[in-house]
């Protein structure tokens, strides 16, 4: 009987590589880490700007290692580990805005901001305009746009309908124009 060939672990799906995982073999996991983290860390980096990127890469890699056992879909894993990451980012921005809040009823007069050079910067003014939007469509804008995922997998991502996904894209959209028009970008 002839052995089947193993495949190159780059020719390998990610929903092999989960399966492999489910089996019992974790060094799996290291190759969807390689494969993902980029995206990942770009779209938290998006989502919620660069203090603690690191950590909340950890903790959506981590958050994705545990359930992956539960993961009952392998061949979606890609829009599963957005959603996680969707999770995190959110999460971290309840905490901030708690953060937040408390910090202004102990410091009603909050320091004034060091100018940062990097603002200068027209990735900065993006990163920026990103935060002016509501976080709904600032999710629907990194997603698609950013992340280049289709409507569809942007409607399964965050749980929502592919029209509302249109209709925030095209406000998110609108709202950005004109938020780097009144920065003195000419599109």
């Amino acid at each position: 009987m002839v052995q089947p060939v193993p495949l190159p672990e780059k020719d390998l799906s990610d929903g092999d590589l989960v399966r492999q995982c489910q089996r019992g073999n974790p060094n799996r996991f290291r190759l969807l880490y390689r494969r993902h983290q980029h995206k990942v860390r770009s779209t938290l980096f998006q989502l919620c700007g660069a203090s603690s990127l690191d950590d909340l890469v950890q903790e959506t890699f981590l958050r994705a290692w545990k359930g992956l056992p539960k993961l009952r879909s392998p061949e979606y894993f890609n829009t599963w580990l957005y959603r996680i990451a969707w999770n995190v980012a959110s999460d971290k921005r309840r905490e901030y805005a708690k953060t937040a809040d408390l910090q202004s009823k102990l410091n009603p007069d909050p320091p004034s901001p060091a100018p940062d050079l990097m603002n200068l910067h027209y990735r900065d003014l993006v990163q920026r305009g990103l935060e002016e939007l509501s976080f709904e469509h600032r999710s629907v804008l990194v997603l698609h746009d950013l992340e280049d995922l289709p409507q569809k997998q942007v409607a399964q991502v965050l749980g929502i309908p592919v029209g509302t996904v249109k209709s925030r894209l095209f406000h998110a959209r609108a709202s950005m124009r004109q938020y780097l028009e009144q920065q003195g970008v000419t599109l």
